[in-house]
């Protein structure tokens, strides 16, 4: 059995944790379900994402795929006479129409040889709305995509 940390809590979201995680657990069974999403929303660049999936690349197993559009938010506040941006909102789209380069994450893992599993959630709300028949179409648009890579 293999016990598949992944990079979407407190802990381990940056991947040099997750590397020194990893390392310290120091178990054959222990790996990374690594995915691009934590890399994306930390703001790291194409070159870094790359050279996450590099560095990690003993340990991933498994990866899970899900594509966010960021939408800003404002609060107004009157004795400004203005807007104060506030943290932006997460929302989920079909592939290849948001804020996450997978282009470069998949380049990555291929590039390490990887093997292992592409999972694809829509775990957040989705644009469209969360009826059957847009969930279908949107992992059907998952899975054309992917078959780029």
């Amino acid at each position: 059995m293999t016990l598949a940390v992944q990079n979407h809590h407190d802990i381990a979201s940056g991947h040099d944790m997750m590397y020194w995680l990893l390392t310290e657990v120091n178990l054959p069974n222990v790996k990374a379900a690594f995915d691009a999403w934590s890399p994306a929303l930390q703001g790291l660049s194409s070159q870094e994402i790359r050279a996450a999936v590099l560095k990690m690349r003993p340990f991933i197993v498994h990866t899970t795929a899900a594509q966010y559009v960021r939408l800003p938010r404002y609060h107004y506040q009157d004795n400004l006479t203005n807007f104060v941006e506030q943290e932006s909102l997460i929302r989920a789209v079909p592939m290849g129409k948001g804020i996450i380069d997978y282009e470069t994450f998949f380049n990555a893992l291929k590039e390490t040889g990887y093997q292992g599993y592409i999972g694809y959630e829509m775990c957040a709300v989705l644009a469209g709305g969360g009826d059957i028949e847009n969930l279908d179409k949107t992992a059907k648009k998952f899975v054309e995509y992917v078959k780029r890579f």
